[in-house]
C-alpha cells in the first residue's frame, strides 16, 4: 500500500519535471486559447515555402517532436543544406531551441537563382541547371541524330531510285544501233550527225550510255534562265552550244518523265526542241537532273517577242511552225515504228524557242501526256505541277474537262495556242503602228493570278483578249484574229484542231502592209 503510493508519487513528480522541461515554440496554427503556442520536447521552427501557382512566399511557425527528428541532436530537416539542392528554392526551414519562443525571431530567406555559384547556398542552382540541361539536352540530341539519319537514308534512297529508274531506260535501248565511243566521243562527228548515226531514223533519242557521254563532256557557261523547275544554261560540247535544263532534285519527277517523253519513238520533229541526252550527276551533296536540247540563241518566244517586233510573213512563219509542231505532238502515227498521241498541257510563249530562221520549237514537255491506242487510255504522269493558270482553258479552270477522254487535252491545248498567237499579232508591224509586248489578259488579272480570278475572268465573264479594231483593215491580221476566235470558243468540241490550223495557215497569203 505504501510502495504504490510512491510509485505514483515518482509518476507525478516525474510529469511534472518533463512538463516544465518542455520547449514553448509560435504556432500560427494554435488557438487564442494557446496564446498561439505548442509545446516540444524537440525544436522550434520556421519555414519559408514559396507557392508554385500565386508565386507568393508563406511563412509557418510549428514545433518539431523529438521523434520526428534525425538525428536527434541535429535534423536533417534543420540543416542549411536542407533535404535537397532543388527543394531549397522551394522550401527553407530554420530550427532552434536554446529558448522559448526562439522560433518568433527567424524569418528564413528561399535561395536565390543568381546566387554565386562558388558559395555553398548556390550549390542546389549549379545542380539544377545540369539536371535540367541533361533532361532537355540528351532527348534533343537524340531527335537531331535520328533526324539526320532520316534524311541521309532519304538521300540514298532517291538516288537509288534515280540509278535504277536509269538502268531501266537503258535495258529499253537498242543496244545494236550504239556506236562505239573512244576517250574524245564520237569521232569528230556533229551532234546532228550523232544523232542520224545513232538513232536509225527511230526519231527517239540517242542511246543512254551515248547520252551520258555526251553529257559528261559538256563544259557550263553561262546561266540563261530560271523556272520552277531549276535553271537553265548554255553549256559548250566540242564547240557547240548546248541548252543544259538543270532540274532541282525535288523535281525528280519533272525531269523524268520530260526525259521520257523526248525519247518517244518518231518524237523528233523540226518544230519539236530537239533532244539530246538526260543525265544525273551526283556533286556529293546533292543530285542534279541534267536535260541537254538544242540551244537557240534568241532564246523564247516570250523573250523575243519583248524585244523584237515581227513582219506579216515572220508572224506567219512562226504560227505555222508553231502549229506544225503541235500538230505532230497531238498526231498518232500507228506501225511498228509508231508514235503515240501527245498532248502538252502547258503550251504557252515561254515554253516556245525561236529558231535562227525565226521559225518556233515548242519545248518544255514536263506535263505531256500520251494516249495509248492499244488500251484506249491516258497516260498521265503522278506529278504535282499543274499549268500555267494564264493559259489554262475554260474547262480546266471549271474542272469539267473529261480527263478520261484524250481529245479534251488536245482541245486545251488549242485555246492555249490561240492566246499565243494573239501575243505575236500584237508584235506585228502593220502601217507602222506596233503595240507594246502584253501577256493575254494583263488589263483584267494581276501578274501572277490564281484559280479563282482566271476562273471569273475565262468562265463567269467569258472575256478573251482584245482584239484591236484596226487588225480588221489587214488581210493576215484579220485572218489571224479569226483563228484566235476559233481557237477560245468556250465550248471546247467547236475549236480548231491544230492540223486544220496548220493547213489554214500554210495557205494563207502574207503580203506586208497591204490594206483590205
Amino acid at each position: 500500500m505504501v510502495g504504490g503510493r510512491i510509485y505514483f508519487a515518482l509518476v507525478v513528480a516525474l510529469s511534472c519535471w518533463e512538463m516544465a522541461l518542455a520547449l514553448k515554440c509560435h504556432c500560427d496554427i494554435c488557438t487564442v486559447e494557446t496564446n498561439y503556442t505548442c509545446e516540444t520536447d524537440g525544436f522550434c521552427f520556421t519555414s519559408t515555402s514559396l507557392n508554385r501557382k500565386t508565386g507568393a512566399l508563406i511563412h509557418a511557425y510549428r514545433c518539431l517532436p523529438q521523434w520526428q527528428s534525425f538525428p536527434p541532436e541535429n535534423p536533417i530537416l534543420c540543416q542549411p543544406s536542407g533535404s535537397g539542392p532543388s527543394d531549397r528554392f522551394q522550401m527553407v526551414v530554420q530550427c532552434c531551441r536554446h529558448r522559448d519562443l526562439c522560433n518568433v525571431e527567424y524569418v528564413p530567406t528561399l535561395a536565390s537563382r543568381s546566387a554565386d555559384p562558388e558559395s555553398g547556398d548556390s550549390i542546389w542552382f549549379v545542380s539544377g541547371t545540369w539536371e535540367t540541361a541533361l533532361i532537355i539536352g540528351i532527348p534533343l540530341a537524340v531527335g537531331i541524330v535520328l533526324v539526320m539519319i532520316l534524311l541521309s537514308v532519304r538521300h540514298q534512297k532517291r538516288r537509288r531510285m534515280i540509278n535504277r529508274r536509269v538502268v531501266d531506260m537503258e535495258h529499253n535501248m537498242d543496244s545494236a544501233d550504239m556506236p562505239i565511243l573512244g576517250h574524245n566521243g564520237v569521232g569528230a562527228a556533229c551532234l546532228r550527225d550523232i544523232i542520224e548515226m545513232t538513232t536509225s531514223g527511230s526519231g527517239s533519242g540517242l542511246p543512254l550510255l551515248v547520252q551520258r557521254s555526251i553529257a559528261r563532256q559538256i563544259q557550263l557557261m553561262d546561266i540563261i534562265g530560271k523556272g520552277r523547275f531549276g535553271e537553265v544554261w548554255r553549256g559548250r560540247w566540242r564547240g557547240e552550244n548546248v541548252a543544259v535544263k538543270i532540274f532541282s532534285s525535288r523535281e525528280e519527277r519533272s525531269w523524268f518523265r520530260e526525259a521520257e517523253i523526248y525519247q518517244t519513238v518518231m518524237l523528233r520533229h523540226d518544230n519539236i526542241l530537239g533532244f539530246i541526252a538526260a543525265d544525273n550527276k551526283d556533286n556529293g551533296t546533292w543530285t542534279q537532273l541534267w536535260l541537254v536540247t538544242d540551244y537557240h540563241e534568241n532564246g523564247s518566244l516570250f523573250d523575243f517577242l519583248n524585244r523584237t517586233t515581227v513582219d506579216s510573213t515572220t508572224m506567219v512563219r512562226m504560227a505555222l511552225s508553231i502549229a506544225t509542231g503541235l500538230s505532230h505532238l497531238h498526231m498518232e502515227i500507228l506501225g511498228t515504228q509508231g508514235k503515240p498521241a501527245i498532248a502538252h498541257r502547258d503550251l504557252k510563249s515561254k515554253n516556245v524557242l525561236v529558231k535562227a530562221n525565226r521559225t518556233c520549237a515548242i519545248g518544255d514537255l514536263g506535263l505531256a501526256v500520251r494516249y495509248d491506242a492499244t488500251v484506249d487510255t491516258v497516260d498521265i504522269a503522278l506529278n504535282h505541277r499543274v499549268g500555267t493558270k494564264r493559259y489554262m482553258a475554260p474547262e480546266v479552270l471549271d474542272e469539267t474537262i473529261n480527263t478520261s477522254h484524250f481529245d479534251s487535252f488536245k482541245r486545251a491545248d488549242v485555246y492555249a495556242l490561240g492566246l499565243v498567237y494573239w501575243e505575236i499579232a500584237r508584235r506585228c508591224n502593220m502601217g507602222g503602228i506596233i503595240d507594246e509586248y502584253q501577256l493575254p489578259f494583263y488589263d483584267v488579272v494581276p501578274s501572277d493570278p490564281s484559280i479563282e480570278e482566271m476562273r471569273k475572268v475565262v468562265c463567269v465573264d467569258r472575256q478573251r483578249p482584245s482584239i484591236p479594231n484596226r487588225w480588221q483593215s489587214y488581210e493576215t491580221l484579220r485572218a489571224m484574229s479569226q483563228l484566235m476566235k476559233e481557237c477560245w470558243y468556250a465550248n471546247a468540241a467547236a475549236r480548231l484542231t491544230a492540223l486544220r490550223i496548220k493547213k489554214t495557215l500554210a495557205n494563207l497569203d502574207a503580203p506586208e502592209d497591204v490594206k483590205i
